[in-house]
């Protein structure tokens, strides 16, 4: 850690007596006050811990984490790049508002409720007290998790020109809250750093100080957004502590490589936040062209899931089944009513 880092970091505990306390020995951490230091695991380690590398497809809506989660997935993300494309239209520019973020995360976890989702809380609605209703909101909705980044608002994608961020120990005090909101909860919190971005010769030595400040803070994984090539990833996976989550942006500044790759070089979560967004917006410009060129679709049909293909997967079965139970049962109370 650099030694202006320190600084900011042991100021920040020496305003904080209590914190400091909680931390003992290192003057650099800035756990929470009233968490302790050792937690109960959450679905997400306990996946790490059986497969290693976790494979994180994003979804963006009910029908894509049902979709993700019949193909046979462990676990999703609700990617808020996707979200505010489907949403609202417009690109990840700071638009999605965390209740819109609960609200989709509350229909993702109904659709998909065997994998763990984890959500994208962006940079938590605000200072630390906006993180605990942030994360408080989350839980409710059923998420398994989040993504804390710290960008300065308004934030933007990871891969895209001209981000900000916030002081180190700023965001680690949101770190801090955050841990105190999920309090027993099973919620794996994801501690991203955008600071590599910032400069050529230091912005990455600073992103790992940054993850592993925002580690002793109390997340479970740091994750330090946009590396630019393999020698970086490796000095992410060597120098960072705990668990590590690496992106698979198409398109993006990281090179992408397969779990097995990346486990290799010290990474536990591998997100593919934009895949099937991409996919979907792919197939639909495509489709959306030969109607209007031909004015029909019949010559290519292959292009799409069949009728049939889109009930199986929507379970349209079960649901006359259950209209069948109700129906019969009102005609038998009808015929034993006196």
């Amino acid at each position: 850690m650099s030694l202006l880092m320190a600084a900011k970091s042991t100021s920040l505990l020496s305003s904080n007596p209590s914190i400091s306390a909680r931390t003992g020995q290192n003057p650099r951490a800035v756990r929470s006050a009233s968490y302790p230091t050792v937690r109960m695991q959450s679905r997400v380690h306990r996946l790490i811990e059986k497969q290693g590398a976790v494979l994180i497809p994003g979804v963006y809506d009910a029908l894509s984490a049902a979709i993700v989660q019949q193909t046979g997935f462990s676990a999703a993300l609700i990617s808020g790049y996707a979200l505010s494309a489907v949403t609202l239209g417009k690109p990840d520019f700071g638009l999605i508002t965390p209740p819109e973020m609960a609200a989709t995360a509350r229909a993702v976890c109904a659709a998909a409720p065997n994998i763990p989702i984890i959500a994208d809380a962006d940079t938590g609605g605000g200072n630390a007290l906006n993180v605990q209703r942030t994360i408080k909101d989350l839980i409710a909705a059923g998420a398994a998790g989040c993504f804390l980044e710290d960008q300065a608002w308004p934030k933007r994608c990871g891969h895209m020109r001209g981000k900000e961020v916030i002081p180190a120990e700023e965001h680690a005090a949101k770190i801090a809250s955050a841990r105190d909101a999920i309090g027993d909860s099973d919620f794996f919190l994801i501690a991203r750093t955008d600071a590599r971005a910032l400069s050529a010769k230091t912005g990455l030595s600073d992103a790992i100080d940054r993850a592993n400040l925002y580690m002793e803070a109390g997340a479970d994984a740091s994750f330090v957004e946009a590396p630019r090539d393999d020698d970086e990833l490796k000095e992410i996976g060597q120098r960072t502590k705990g668990y590590r989550v690496c992106n698979m942006l198409e398109g993006g500044r990281t090179p992408l490589h397969t779990p097995d790759e990346l486990k290799e070089m010290g990474f536990h979560l591998i997100a593919h936040p934009l895949t099937s967004l991409y996919a979907s917006t792919r197939a639909l410009v495509d489709v959306l062209k030969i109607l209007k060129e031909k004015g029909t679709t019949k010559d290519h049909l292959e292009k799409m899931i069949t009728f049939e293909e889109f009930n199986s997967l929507v379970n349209l079965e079960s649901w006359y089944e259950l209209e069948t139970k109700y129906s019969n049962l009102r005609n038998a109370l009808g015929e034993t009513k006196p």
